[in-house]
């Protein structure tokens, strides 16, 4: 390691062989460490970096970058000198420079606290706002890798997001992700990530809603499920999940924001996209499902668009897919039973009684109580549900969990509910919008 350091400071024509093979030594964490340690390291990398010479500058930067990979905060540290350099040469001559630069930094504020505090007094979110209209999709991803990490650290609700909010970045991160799918899905992908930290901080939402994030990503959906084909292409899933987090989490916020999202299509857009990738992406059906959970727990409109499409069956088809997708099945059509007795009319109407009997004899606890409260809001608003369920023996399955601790008390008043008048028993039900992902 010093050989190569002395080959760079000696300034012979050697000099950009010794950087090409202190570049290679540096993609090893123990030699990362011997050569900040090294007296003067830094300081000639940033000399080189710093240079008139495109070729000695390009490649003191590619030695910066692998110098930015190690999971040191020592190392990180140890670059605090280049930072500024770093975002003066984002406006550099090259797209390849500019990428180099932008993850570096991206690298660095991972790693270190001490990084991050440097670099916000001297202006990284208004050089970088200043990068984001660039045309060019590479730098644009760098960019939004650098955001996606800076939104992440611990200090950035009180110090990070709030200077994000007085930047243009937000309505431009959301003009992105709107066209994400016909520029290339990269950068997309990363500011919708962007997106999703900054809802999660509970810090911003009132701004990113006057910048118009639910008309925006919930048409970036429709646009999805209108284009992508029956054979989605790989890394979709990757654009899709943070939409759906930020619109499930703005609505978790914000119950009013269902005013505006008024339009049934978006349950379509969610069952087309459930259809071309839940086989390769199951994970998938819980990120739909969250979203309409939300969609549906307060106002009316998107659970009558449920029963008026009729999509009950193709929701209860997702309740294999996982525990969680169980829950929030049943956690769905709870929302729609609340709604009175004419919801729990066309439920009834649905196939979902013979669905529900063996969800009663599963040994899951938390999904036999989700089905319980469904069966109680539908026997409490029409009273012919439990008549029918008596018939299909569904008694038989409550009195099963009689003796189950957690279960025996609501059993206990649904076996009352079928014996007895409607109303005779009845116990509390709540459904509030699922808290948002973190």
């Amino acid at each position: 390691v010093l050989q190569l350091l002395r080959g760079v400071q000696r300034g012979s024509e050697d000099r950009k062989l010794s950087l090409g093979r202190l570049r290679w030594a540096l993609q090893n964490k123990e030699t990362q460490q011997k050569f900040v340690r090294l007296d003067g390291s830094i300081r000639t990398l940033i000399g080189l970096f710093t240079s008139s010479l495109a070729d000695m500058q390009m490649e003191a930067a590619r030695c910066l970058h692998e110098l930015s990979h190690s999971s040191d905060p020592a190392v990180a540290e140890a670059c605090l000198p280049v930072t500024s350099y770093l975002l003066t040469y984002l406006s550099g001559h090259s797209v390849e420079f500019t990428e180099l630069c932008l993850y570096t930094l991206g690298n660095l504020v991972v790693e270190s606290e001490a990084v991050r505090k440097q670099l916000l007094p001297q202006g990284i979110i208004p050089v970088l706002a200043s990068c984001i209209q660039s045309p060019h999709e590479a730098v644009l991803e760098g960019l939004g890798y650098v955001l996606s990490q800076l939104l992440q650290a611990k200090e950035a609700p009180a110090e990070i997001i709030p200077l994000v909010l007085d930047s243009v970045l937000p309505q431009h991160m959301l003009r992105l992700v709107r066209s994400g799918l016909k520029a290339g899905t990269g950068a997309a992908v990363e500011f919708a990530w962007c997106l999703h930290y900054i809802i999660c901080s509970h810090t911003a939402n009132a701004a990113l809603l006057s910048l118009g994030a639910l008309p925006a990503l919930s048409s970036l959906l429709l646009d999805v499920a209108s284009e992508v084909p029956q054979d989605a292409p790989e890394g979709l899933e990757l654009l899709i999940c943070p939409v759906l987090r930020c619109l499930s989490n703005l609505l978790a916020e914000e119950t009013s924001c269902e005013v505006q999202l008024q339009d049934e299509r978006l349950l379509v857009a969610l069952f087309l996209i459930l259809q071309r990738l839940l086989q390769q992406h199951p994970f998938i059906a819980q990120e739909c499902l969250w979203l309409l959970n939300n969609l549906t727990a307060d106002q009316p409109f998107f659970c009558s668009a449920l029963l008026s499409l009729d999509l009950v069956p193709a929701l209860l088809q997702l309740m294999p897919c996982s525990q969680m997708a169980s829950v929030l099945v049943l956690t769905v059509l709870c929302n729609i039973a609340e709604k009175g007795p004419a919801y729990c009319q066309q439920l009834h109407r649905q196939p979902a009684l013979p669905l529900l009997l063996p969800t009663l004899t599963l040994p899951d606890p938390e999904v036999v109580g989700q089905c319980l409260e469904l069966l109680h809001l539908l026997f409490l608003h029409w009273p012919e549900a439990a008549a029918d369920f008596v018939r299909q023996g569904g008694h038989r399955a409550l009195e099963q969990h009689q003796s189950t601790p957690e279960l025996q008390e609501r059993a206990r008043a649904l076996l009352d509910m079928v014996r007895q008048p409607p109303g005779a028993a009845a116990f509390s039900a709540c459904h509030a919008t699922l808290s948002a992902f973190s």
